[in-house]
């Protein structure tokens, strides 16, 4: 069929033609904004889940409906190794705009903008891009708030400050943090005390954030009343009604239908997971003659779709790893199987004949570069869904 009319659309963060499977997230996220709009307190969120099932996805499209409402709003993604401070700062610079135009204090604004500069500056006063970065706000810096050098003291006085134009204006600011495993220690602490402040305060500013199953474990050991700070909102695969739906509505939309047993096929394939359900999906509408797409039209689609996966997805994933790295990956995926299930440390140790502590540096570098996750003291687990099934099927 003609490949310009293919509305199917795998790619990293890409919002689907069709967003299934998603409506509790979002009506979770509605009832959030409407109790705030309220004066009622409510605690941030946090969503996580495995790659590929959608979490920037639905983090974008939270993010428009604060936007909706007339909140301000920034977005930034956290990166191993390097510091909140700048990102933060670019962030609530943008939800501050948003809101600028309506606070009928303007010298108000200023003020808090001047907090915002002092904070941001903060950084390049503690690092060699003083002459490099500038935040690009119009107004002088501050002095004595939110300019401490201590992380978690001025981020407590700058969103603070910040929540309190977003009340003025009877609004709220939502600060979406992607990949948020990545963030600091010292940072995740910060967050953490802050939101547990703006929490206190009833103040309208709250934070969204999106990472790995191992998120709440970083959360925790950083603040003992982090699983009380946050609501935590697993995202898994979609269920057989979704995925269908998320086949289904766009083709619809181009005159396409697809036979019961194509999509029992392709749910069989995609295993559910929504980057899979749109992988396999582009790659059978290109090679179905016509419509109603059949099963015999997934079959012959299937070994193409898995080898773009295996190039872009799996492939792009497993050369980051060392040689090192990759040993220990290809035993997880020996003992855990095609379901990639997680996997005792110690039975890694003794698959590969070695000392526990001598795999450690592998594991850990593993961990950073956000290819597996301790998903239980003592185990380890693949973020990537079927990457253990890739792995058994490339033995290096």
């Amino acid at each position: 069929m003609d490949p310009v009319r293919n509305p199917y659309a795998p790619g990293a963060g890409q919002r689907p033609p069709e967003l299934a499977g998603r409506d509790a997230e979002l009506s979770a996220f509605d009832v959030v904004l409407e109790r705030i709009a309220h004066g009622r307190p409510e605690r941030s969120l946090v969503l996580t889940g495995l790659r590929g099932v959608g979490k920037t996805v639905l983090l974008n499209q939270l993010r428009s409906a604060a936007i909706s409402r007339g909140w301000g709003t920034g977005k930034i993604e956290a990166r191993p190794e390097q510091s909140l401070r700048r990102p933060v700062s670019s962030a609530l610079h943008m939800a501050l705009r948003e809101l600028g135009p309506r606070h009928r204090d303007q010298e108000s604004m200023e003020e808090v903008l001047g907090v915002l500069k002092s904070f941001a500056l903060r950084e390049s006063a503690d690092s060699k891009v003083r002459d490099r970065w500038q935040p690009g706000i119009d107004v002088p810096a501050a002095t004595g708030r939110a300019d401490s050098g201590d992380m978690e003291i001025d981020l407590v006085e700058l969103l603070s400050d910040a929540a309190g134009v977003a009340a003025d204006i009877g609004s709220g600011i939502a600060l979406f943090i992607d990949e948020m495993q990545d963030v600091q220690p010292d940072d995740v602490s910060a967050i953490c005390a802050a939101c547990h402040e703006l929490s206190q305060q009833g103040a309208p500013l709250i934070v969204v954030g999106a990472g790995l199953p191992h998120l709440p474990a970083v959360l925790s050991a950083s603040k003992s009343y982090s699983e009380r700070l946050f609501r935590y909102l697993r995202i898994d695969r979609l269920d057989r009604e979704a995925a269908d739906r998320a086949l289904l509505a766009p083709a619809s939309r181009e005159g396409v239908e697809f036979d019961p047993a194509a999509l029992d096929a392709l749910y069989a394939a995609a295993d559910g997971y929504p980057y899979f359900v749109q992988a396999y999906g582009k790659v059978t509408w290109d090679l179905a003659a016509s419509s109603p797409i059949t099963a015999a039209d997934v079959a012959m689609a299937a070994p193409v779709a898995e080898a773009e996966l295996a190039v872009g997805f799996f492939g792009s994933r497993y050369d980051r790893a060392t040689p090192a790295e990759r040993e220990y990956m290809h035993a997880m995926a020996e003992l855990g199987g095609p379901a990639g299930a997680a996997v005792a440390t110690s039975e890694v140790a003794v698959s590969l004949g070695r000392k526990p502590a001598s795999l450690s540096p592998a594991r850990d570098s593993l961990i950073k570069k956000g290819l597996v996750y301790s998903a239980e003291r003592g185990s380890i687990a693949f973020t990537v869904p079927h990457f253990g099934r890739y792995l058994l099927r490339h033995p290096d």
